[in-house]
């Protein structure tokens, strides 16, 4: 939605998305995206999937795009993708292959997903580790378009909380390759040094059972294991010190912009493009990854010296403010689409498409 709104500046959207995931957002749209949202059926449903693809073509008929901007990593729209080959298609991965433990993506087979990525003109990614495994799949290919993952987080809040030196956050989906297992093995080592420190997780995903009984000192835990609303998020992002990411694979992530938009350090592991991300010694601090050791060992250095916290914090709030605004993200992705459009008739006078995402 954010992309959504910054394109409206450059062309004319069209914003397709399922009605449970748009609704909380809905009053951020921008007045000039065209919402159109829709109910998402089970996967194992394949009429309701075929209906509501039906009335997903019948909009982007009606709505007559120069281009569609897809996202990806969904059964039936990667196979209905071939009836909208009318249209230039740029398509974001957001994920090489389904990350593991990650039930929901994988419900998409790897090889339909390829198939889909293969019919586009453009494909955007969000880090180099990304694109180095796309392009060895694909072959020597120029279309490739490497981008930062926009902003996200920094907006006004309603209140101010105040931080809790001693408060360490892991946020987000829970799922096997997130690497929760090795932050709660590391509390011990955090505790022995920072009596008062405390870990808060926030977010769902696979069956949390077993991770409580991993905890060795279950009092030193804050769980809120649901959906997390905007707001309890940034209230969370606010009230920690520390955000720590110790996952075992990954591609980019969606946390470390909501740290640095709220001038947070990052802890995170050398795994994927996770280094892209986090600048080592500036923005925060990189350990290997499933070392709990060395992962304890970051979190207390940053725990206890205040002004490396706050000096990391500001140096990441400057740099997703410099490289991932929504206005530099709407520029590249607009010259994306320029670069899908070329070739077909009359695109080389075209300045102001109009696409659908």
């Amino acid at each position: 939605m954010r992309l959504a709104n910054a394109l409206s500046a450059y062309a004319d959207v069209l914003l397709l998305m399922p009605e449970r995931v748009v609704r909380p957002f809905a009053p951020k749209l921008d007045g000039t995206v065209r919402l159109f949202s829709y109910q998402s059926p089970r996967l194992r449903q394949p009429l309701s999937q075929f209906r509501t693809i039906r009335t997903v073509m019948r909009e982007i008929r009606a709505f007559s795009p120069d281009l569609i901007h897809y996202q990806g990593f969904h059964l039936w729209f990667d196979l209905a993708l071939a009836a909208w080959r009318r249209y230039p298609l740029v398509f974001t991965v957001h994920d090489f292959r389904a990350h593991p433990g990650d039930t929901l993506t994988q419900k998409t087979p790897f090889w339909l997903e390829m198939l889909a990525r293969r019919s586009a003109d453009q494909i955007i990614v969000h880090s180099r580790h990304v694109e180095e495994l796309l392009g060895k799949e694909l072959g020597a290919r120029r279309n490739i378009h490497r981008m930062p993952h926009i902003q996200i987080g920094g907006d006004p809040v309603p209140a101010k909380f105040e931080e809790d030196e001693n408060l360490i956050l892991f946020f987000g989906r829970i799922w096997e390759y997130k690497g929760l297992e090795y932050l709660i093995r590391a509390e011990p080592l955090i505790s022995a040094r920072v009596p008062g420190a405390r870990i808060l997780i926030a977010g769902q995903g696979e069956d949390f059972e077993r991770y409580r009984r991993m905890m060795k000192n279950p009092e030193r835990f804050l769980v809120d294991n649901e959906y997390i609303s905007e707001l309890r998020a940034q209230e969370y992002f606010q009230r920690a010190s520390v955000v720590v990411l110790p996952y075992i694979e990954a591609s980019q992530s969606g946390v470390i912009p909501l740290a640095y938009s709220a001038g947070k350090p990052v802890v995170a592991t050398e795994v994927g493009g996770l280094p892209e991300m986090v600048e080592h010694g500036r923005t925060g601090l990189l350990v290997p990854p499933r070392d709990a050791a060395q992962l304890a060992d970051a979190v207390v250095r940053l725990l206890l010296d205040r002004k490396l916290r706050r000096r990391m914090g500001m140096c990441g709030k400057a740099k997703i403010a410099e490289e991932c605004s929504p206005e530099l993200v709407a520029q590249k992705t607009i010259d994306v689409y320029r670069r899908a459009l070329e070739g077909t008739a009359g695109a080389g006078e075209a300045t102001e498409p109009a696409a659908v995402d």
